[in-house]
């Protein structure tokens, strides 16, 4: 395919009638409806995409080509865009001027389409390089917008909103060439744009100016004023897309740029309260945002107090279902029809993080749409927590009100009741709790409704109350309710409605953590429901099944591992796995991670594997050298290995904790891998990305100090490896996470544990930013086990940690109390072994460098 223009310049590229003919032929079949092979299709668009001008002609298509329909010139504009994105370094500086050159007149194409295509590809050009690279681009947009023609001023402002949300920075910076910078240009204009009688430039200039609100430009702050003014008038607009974006803007202000809203606080409450009850839903829910904006803000309470008697019932009213929410379709589900694959929602499951910063467990959301219903009840939820108690007086008469509506038509009014109880079951636990007995004993029967998502809800509610209800197991009547709500969470896991089991299955899981060993006595009956609902869910609910044995297993540790137990647990899981058949999608958790092939990237399977790698985590802690035989039984090791390669991030992540965990227990089934087991994961931790796959990093970086101190000299191989990638982390901490930072210095004491001799030679290299990170870690065995390698690498080379003592004092001062004897005489003897190699006043010199706390600390070593 070559230009007929003979290389004269961008201007002179012409197309050739041949390769237009048969490229728009391609885009319009690959459009057609009926079109069967669109791989054939594209692999010849590939083809032609190796040729230097095949992005000129989609140009030409998209911006000139008389006879052809708009939406094959739009299909051509966003095959541009994509190419753009992937191969602007390699595209020739001729070609690319032309693209821009056919470009710009699109901004005032008489189709919309057109025009809002040709703003996505003007975005990913800026995106790329820049306003420097295309200096014509500023004067364009500037005309365009000064033209008063309505289709050049919506082109501009399409490219520019789409500037504005990609990019904001780039028209907020000082252009070479440029006397200001172009924000400054295109801010007042954006302004006065608020006053047009088009809805499309009203909408695009607001949205473009809210973008700014986070960098606040000095023009900006400057035309504070005109913008609050321009809000205000546009609060009542007829557009609801409109009304929307202001509501978005009072948000952002308030929780960014709260002080400049002060003056104006209470005519934007009046306002929100207004369009918090707007007829349209999105308005409706961006305005709820706004309540939890306000309490995430941390702002004075005194300003929001007087309003909540007219907010609270606003916020009940919404949290009522919506005639059209999709759940009361899906509500009608039977657990016993098949799911779908679209059904198969991935689960939003974090996964397991092994270090010193819990991460926090979100509370399962049944459906992940989020909505004007759980907008406000999140609203409600933050509003108990910042006024507590005060709220109860305006709130519970609702509450009582709405609960004890009879007649099949007010379940709505009751499951929102109960919603509601849950969502301040935290911020207004001191004034509900001389009747949460009550409101509990109220609520275990509606686990039995004839409603399902009032079945559902009070499954959540419950699980909100875990804490109080597994306190009260001290005295009979407690007893005997936390034994009615265990056994209500069970009976409702075999419901026959799977959103009842879905919801059920995560408040029992609540519940297990809160319980714990509360839960010993009962494991008979808890283990027969698990493995009957094991035999009754469809595919999308296994996975909570296998989240609730996982926590189980963690709930209550080793009193799973007894053969009464086993023989519930067992055989359903290795019957599940003899059935599976290697295609299966449904793979057991022991064997979960087996679907790791070309589909692992899809969504849904990398949450399920992660689900499973954590499951097999919880059994392995739960019933320690027990999970043998589920191990023995299968290909776990060479699969878990495929996991710790994987792409994804997730599932690595979750890969190396069973890795750790595996290592813990039964060790010996990793050996005849141990060496690719140990490369892959010292791979985690030599990355310039290391920052952003921090967890992965983490967790890699435990397994190896585990298995370091399992498998001992036989992990020496890689031990100067793994060394040389944790010094790093351990030197230039800065911005890294924590418990990365712990474990790195763990694991590097274990190494020198198991292989002295190894580590020892560099230890001057890395001693300071080791003992410093030894010093910050909370005493455990870890810690322990770490300390133990200082003692042998000091013990093999003492002069290595020389110019570190101080340091290295600081740490062993850094120890509440070293429960092991023999560590403790260690520690002594190193102590003392450097104290009589510094002679003439150097051990003193070192000792009175240190704070008086530290050499307090260090008198237990009588030194």
């Amino acid at each position: 395919m070559e230009s007929s223009g003979g290389g004269g310049g961008a201007a002179a590229w012409q197309p050739q009638e041949e390769g237009l003919r048969e490229i728009c032929g391609l885009l319009e079949q690959q459009m057609a409806p009926t079109s069967d092979d669109k791989s054939m299709i594209w692999q010849k668009l590939q083809h032609y995409s190796q040729f230097p001008d095949f992005n000129n002609y989609l140009a030409f298509i998209f911006a000139q080509a008389e006879g052809i329909s708009v939406e094959v010139r739009q299909a051509a504009g966003l095959l541009l865009k994509n190419n753009i994105r992937s191969a602007f370094k390699t595209m020739p500086p001729a070609n690319q001027q032309y693209i821009k050159s056919e470009l710009l007149p699109c901004m005032g194409a008489a189709d919309r389409q057109i025009r809002s295509t040709a703003g996505t590809i003007i975005s990913t050009f800026v995106q790329i390089e820049g306003i420097v690279g295309w200096p014509e681009l500023l004067h364009a947009l500037v005309k365009c917008l000064d033209s008063n023609d309505v289709n050049h001023m919506e082109g501009a402002m399409d490219a520019l909103s789409k500037i504005c949300e990609d990019v904001p920075q780039v028209l907020d910076s000082d252009i070479p060439g440029l006397s200001e910078r172009p924000i400054n240009a295109f801010l007042p204009r954006f302004l006065q744009l608020f006053q047009s009688p088009n809805t499309t430039l009203r909408k695009l200039s607001l949205s473009s100016v809210n973008e700014y609100i986070m960098l606040m430009p000095t023009v900006l702050y400057m035309s504070m004023d005109k913008y609050l003014q321009g809000l205000f008038v546009l609060a009542n607009d007829p557009a609801p897309e409109v009304r929307k974006l202001v509501c978005a803007a009072f948000v952002q202000l308030i929780e960014v740029r709260s002080a400049i809203l002060e003056p104006h606080l209470r005519n934007v409450i009046e306002y929100m309260l207004l369009v918090n009850k707007d007829s349209s839903d999105e308005v409706a829910l961006e305005a709820c945002e706004f309540w939890s904006a306000y309490c995430e803000a941390e702002l004075p309470p005194e300003n929001l107090r007087e309003f909540l008697p007219r907010l609270l019932p606003i916020l009940l009213s919404n949290m009522a279902y919506a005639d059209d929410d999709e759940s009361l379709l899906e509500a009608e589900e039977d657990g016993s029809e098949p799911d779908r694959d679209q059904d198969l929602k991935p689960r939003f499951h974090s996964s397991r993080f092994h270090g010193s910063e819990d991460v926090e467990d979100e509370d399962d959301d049944i459906v992940n749409v989020w909505n004007l219903r759980k907008c406000s009840a999140a609203a409600l939820d933050l509003l108990s927590n910042v006024f507590g108690d005060e709220i109860l007086p305006t709130l519970m008469p609702i509450v009582q009100a709405k609960l004890s509506a009879t007649g099949d038509e007010a379940w709505k009014d009751r499951e929102a009741a109960v919603l509601a109880l849950g969502a301040i079951g935290e911020g207004c636990i001191n004034g509900l709790y001389p009747h949460l007995s009550e409101i509990i004993a109220f609520l275990i029967p509606l686990l039995d409704d004839k409603f399902h998502l009032i079945r559902s809800i009070s499954c959540w509610t419950l699980s909100r109350f875990s804490k109080y209800i597994v306190q009260g197991t001290g005295h009979q009547e407690g007893h005997d309710q936390f034994e009615k709500v265990l056994l209500g969470l069970l009976r409702r896991m075999l419901d026959d409605n799977k959103r009842v089991q879905e919801a059920a299955c995560s408040a029992f899981a609540t519940l297990e953590e809160e319980a714990a060993e509360e839960l010993a006595p009962r494991l008979d009956i808890i283990l027969q429901h698990l493995m009957l609902a094991f035999g009754k869910y469809q595919r999308r609910n296994l996975r909570i099944v296998y989240d609730a044995i996982g926590t189980l297993a963690d709930a209550v540790g080793r009193e799973l591992n007894q053969p009464t137990y086993l023989e519930i647990l067992m055989p359903p899981l290795i019957a599940k796995w003899q059935q599976l058949s290697n295609s299966d999608k449904d793979l057991f958790p022991a064997v979960g991670m087996l679907y790791i092939n070309s589909t692992a990237g899809a969504q849904y399977d990398k949450e399920f594997i992660v689900c499973c790698l954590d499951l097999l985590s919880g059994l392995a802690e739960g019933l320690g050298p027990g999970i043998e035989s589920l191990v023995s039984q299968s290909n776990l090791r060479d699969l878990l290995l495929q996991c710790c390669m994987d792409d994804a991030y997730d599932i690595r992540q979750s890969a190396f904790a069973l890795l750790g965990d595996l290592a813990r227990v039964c060790p010996v089934h990793l050996r005849p891998r141990l060496a690719e087991f140990l490369e892959t994961a010292a791979k985690q931790l030599n990355t310039l990305k290391l920052k952003e796959t921090a967890s992965v990093a983490n967790n890699a970086c435990w397994a190896i100090g585990e298995l370091a101190i399992k498998v001992h000299k036989d992990i020496s191989p890689v031990a100067l490896t793994v060394v040389s990638c944790l010094v790093p982390i351990l030197q230039h901490p800065e911005g890294l996470n924590k418990s990365l930072i712990e474990n790195s210095a763990i694991t590097l004491g274990r190494l020198a544990w198991v292989c002295p001799e190894l580590v020892s030679p560099h230890m001057e290299h890395f001693m300071q930013s080791w003992c410093i990170a030894l010093s910050m870690i909370r005493d455990d065995i870890e810690k322990e086990e770490a300390f133990r390698g200082l003692c042998a690498m000091v013990r093999a080379n003492p002069s290595g940690a020389l110019n570190s003592l101080v340091f290295m004092c600081k740490a062993i001062a850094s120890w509440h109390e070293i429960r092991s004897e023999d560590l403790h005489n260690q520690v002594c003897q190193v102590l003392h072994g450097y104290k009589q190699m510094l002679k003439n006043g150097a051990w003193e010199q070192c000792m009175s460098s240190l704070e008086p706390h530290v050499k307090d600390k260090l008198l237990k070593y009588q030194v």
